[in-house]
């Protein structure tokens, strides 16, 4: 690796002995030997273009397909009309990078800034940002943004995507911020205990509440803000932006900083990535949000133009001094958010939303009759749970020898399932049937 530093060896051995080391050995001498590398690699020969082609296809081979998802749990399974990779694949975007030089950035700096403004309608909030990795970093990203000298304590409700806890967690660490988690009754978050908890805590900063929730119900949101306020914190909320198109915006349940994840706008699931986390506030706390934003001006001559504003300068010369040191964005991702919601529509992304609820109520009224019961008797969107009279791992297995990737199991006998338009009332009715061998109810 030194010779790829572009340092001379007398300056390698003045740094080592900065940093309190004698030799590069000294430096790594915290690793066990055994897990060293101490010889040279067996190296197979390099293989020809069609050899190696060849190679990768025999290994591609292994990977198992699902032709029918039933799992949800953070990465959704949604139509992506062929419009969206038509316009994002073109050169012009794939190729383009950092918009620091407005005069030659135009049309990507167009392109975030359309993305801005719709999710600004999406969420009913007056500012966006462009944007996040993912939903957990966005989620992680709001905490500093509710800080303050008085107030430097997190909560996030247990009905959150555990990943994203973990997230907050990490960054949380990282920050020397205390992080709470607010207990569940029946699938929803406990208000009570939220409401007595905030009311003993004078350093309560903000509290996450994830809507619909991770159990896949839909929370109290108006009146856990209300809550959230009346203690004096910040009332951040997380979002499925497929849903918002039949919710609730953030906006109309008093939250101060709406976050989520863009995934299921145009994005498929891909092993986890890339995806894209959204953030959204309304005007008060426009100069907290942290990342790029793009605003519109006029040119000299008077044409609209598009410009990086609002920029938080910390992130760049005073990182030490910063509540967030994101300095890239997912430009591509956010564009193909972009242009899968002006595919859509209103109405499309509505139509979707609306045949993911009503799909996810017919398969949970299939799975009972099947054998499974419903935990929660909340109301939900796109996702449930249920409870097994057997192993949640025997009904799963049996789905996948049929080509199907059935719920997440979240318990040794309790499955969270997800639906969308994606899935069918046939390949519904298929998952029901097979269900009902695996517990008996066959009829």
């Amino acid at each position: 690796m030194g010779s790829y530093v572009p340092n001379t060896d007398k300056e390698q051995q003045e740094m080592l002995k900065e940093a309190g080391y004698k030799s590069f050995e000294d430096m790594f001498s915290c690793i066990p030997d055994e897990d060293k590398l101490g010889r040279e690699l067996d190296l197979p020969s390099g293989l020809s273009e069609m050899e190696a082609s060849r190679k990768v296809e025999e290994l591609s081979d292994k990977n198992v397909v699902y032709k029918h998802i039933f799992r949800g749990a953070g990465a959704y399974n949604h139509y992506i009309p062929a419009i969206v990779k038509s316009v994002t694949s073109k050169e012009e975007f794939v190729t383009s990078y950092t918009p620091y030089q407005a005069e030659i950035s135009q049309g990507v700096l167009q392109s975030i800034f359309e993305y801005q403004t719709m999710m600004c309608e999406l969420t009913g909030m007056d500012v966006a940002n462009a944007s996040h990795y993912d939903g957990g970093t966005a989620a992680a990203e709001s905490i500093p943004m509710c800080k303050d000298r008085k107030h430097s304590v997190a909560y996030v409700s247990e009905a959150t995507n555990p990943a994203v806890i973990q997230v907050m967690r990490t960054y949380c660490f990282g920050s020397n911020t205390k992080l709470v988690t607010v207990p569940v009754k029946d699938g929803l978050t406990d208000a009570d205990q939220l409401k007595k908890m905030l009311e003993a805590d004078p350093e309560a900063a903000c509290f996450y509440l994830q809507q619909p929730n991770f159990f896949g119900n839909y929370e109290d949101a108006e009146k856990i803000g209300q809550i959230v306020h009346d203690a004096g914190a910040k009332f951040v909320m997380g979002v499925n932006p497929i849903a918002l198109a039949i919710m609730k915006t953030p906006a109309e349940c008093g939250a101060d900083v709406a976050v989520g994840d863009g995934q299921p706008l145009g994005m498929p699931i891909s092993y986890g990535g890339p995806y894209l986390g959204f953030m959204a506030v309304p005007k008060a706390m426009m100069r907290k949000l942290p990342g790029r934003i793009v605003g519109e001006t006029t040119d000299d001559d008077g044409n609209r133009a598009f410009v990086l504003t609002l920029q938080a300068r910390e992130q760049h010369i005073r990182r030490e001094k910063a509540s967030s040191n994101i300095c890239s964005n997912q430009a591509l991702c956010a564009l193909t958010a972009s242009v899968y919601m002006a595919a859509m529509g209103a109405d499309g992304m509505a139509n979707a939303a609306t045949q993911s609820t009503s799909k996810a109520h017919y398969l949970k009224d299939q799975l009972e009759n099947a054998g499974l019961k419903a935990a929660y008797k909340a109301e939900f969107f796109d996702e449930f749970v249920t409870v097994c009279p057997c192993s949640a791992d025997a009904i799963l297995s049996a789905l996948a020898k049929h080509g199907i990737l059935g719920g997440l199991p979240i318990a040794d006998d309790q499955i969270l399932w997800c639906a969308t338009e994606m899935n069918s009332k046939a390949d519904i009715d298929d998952v029901a049937a097979i269900v009902a061998s695996v517990t008996g109810k066959e009829a």
